[in-house]
């Protein structure tokens, strides 16, 4: 048996481990937009939120640049009418480049660490490193200058320090909780001064 976490049960449970995340609300009717206005600062990321749903990109559940209420309802009206919508969830959105960083349990190696370029084009690009845990700190800053996106995150000079102490994070994680088959943090967005996970998934034993 396996449980499959929604994006809000995934991001609370990394939330309650100390990871560091978006500011982010949920919402399941159009009126609540106004009490968001007071927590969240525009711009925002508005997605839509279900246990059946995996994939909310590929079915236009995620929109991008919401500044007003107004475009924040119009894009409320437009999530809702998604098959399986439960709710919306509501992020900051901040600027930074775009990483991932994952957990999978396999037969040979039990938990293994996953870090490389995130985004949507994660599978095409296929710039990600795998590691058997557990690992030593040279070893996770080997696995961070591995990946050919490397070079960029050092010329946009991004806080290189904030992504291995996810990837140590994500490590203990796994120790912590053995019944993780997969975890998958895509993105986390890296700047000058932090790494904040924006989307998670989670599959663990039931």
């Amino acid at each position: 048996m396996q449980k499959i976490f929604t994006e809000r049960e995934a991001e609370e449970f990394l939330e309650k481990q100390g990871f560091n995340l978006v500011k982010r609300a949920n919402i399941k009717k159009i009126e609540q937009i106004a009490d968001i206005e007071r927590e969240i600062a525009y711009p925002w990321v508005m997605k839509v939120n279900s246990s059946k749903i995996a994939h909310k990109a590929k079915l236009g559940g995620v929109i991008l640049n919401i500044t007003s209420q107004i475009k924040a309802q119009e894009a409320f009206e437009k999530l809702e009418k998604i098959e399986n919508f439960e709710e919306v969830m509501i992020q900051e959105q901040i600027s930074g480049e775009e990483i991932i960083v994952g957990l999978k349990k396999t037969p040979e190696f039990s938990q293994v660490l996953m870090f490389g370029k995130g985004g949507s084009k994660v599978e095409e690009e296929k710039d990600v490193v795998f590691r058997v845990l557990p690992l030593k700190n040279k070893e996770l800053d080997e696995m961070i200058k591995e990946i050919r996106f490397y070079k960029i995150l050092n010329e946009k000079q991004v806080n290189i320090k904030s992504i291995k102490e996810l990837l140590l994070k994500t490590s203990k994680l796994a120790k912590a909780y053995p019944k993780i088959i997969e975890l998958d943090i895509n993105p986390a967005l890296v700047n000058s001064k932090e790494a904040k996970i924006v989307d998670a998934r989670i599959i663990i034993e039931a």
